[in-house]
């Protein structure tokens, strides 16, 4: 774990570096852009799909923390507890405490028309609800999987293509995500 700390610090010292070249150029410097690249090559999503900084700050000081059912800590946790701690941290609002009562609390959300931070819900060989990430934009999620814990998937990947649900927002974020929001362009998509 120390080694992937030491190499992402690595890499974001040398990012800071190349953008205080770049705005000795350029005097208009945004350290969100910063942050956006630096996440984007990070969790491969692209940098103009990143609305919102502060999710992807909170995902990424989370990977790697082990799986435990049950679990609420970086010693160990579940994929809903998971999915709680970022509504709670990142839009500072309580979603349900597992899986299913969580997809009982939001609106359904078509896969074409998910926002970074909506809920993706999975039915893996059950006909409930067993498995929630939190969507991170270019088909990408993050979640606590029981094989390796926290990490980022892909939606199209076999595994998650075949047990996939449906996606969800709770009602009281859309305007926590449109203000964070980087375009216009996401507003159409909003429902």
């Amino acid at each position: 774990m120390n080694t992937k700390k030491l190499i992402a610090g690595m890499l974001f010292v040398g990012l800071c570096v190349v953008s205080q070249a770049q705005t000795a150029k350029s005097t208009s410097a945004d350290p969100d852009n910063l942050a956006k690249e630096y996440f984007s090559q990070i969790m491969g999503v692209a940098s103009n799909a990143m609305a919102n900084t502060k999710l992807y700050q909170f995902v990424y000081e989370w990977l790697g923390t082990p799986y435990r059912l049950g679990g609420d800590s970086k010693k160990g946790i579940d994929c809903s507890k998971f999915s709680l701690a970022v509504y709670e941290n990142v839009f500072n609002t309580t979603i349900g405490y597992n899986s299913r009562n969580q997809y009982a609390n939001v609106k359904p959300v078509r896969k074409n028309d998910l926002q970074p931070g909506d809920l993706v819900f999975f039915k893996i060989r059950s006909r409930q609800i067993t498995h929630v990430g939190i969507y991170l934009g270019d088909d990408k999620f993050a979640h606590a999987a029981s094989s390796r814990g926290v990490m980022i998937s892909n939606l199209n990947e076999a595994y998650w293509k075949r047990y996939y649900y449906n996606g969800g927002r709770p009602s009281e974020i859309n305007e926590a995500m449109l203000a964070d929001a980087s375009s216009d362009e996401d507003d159409k998509n909003l429902h």
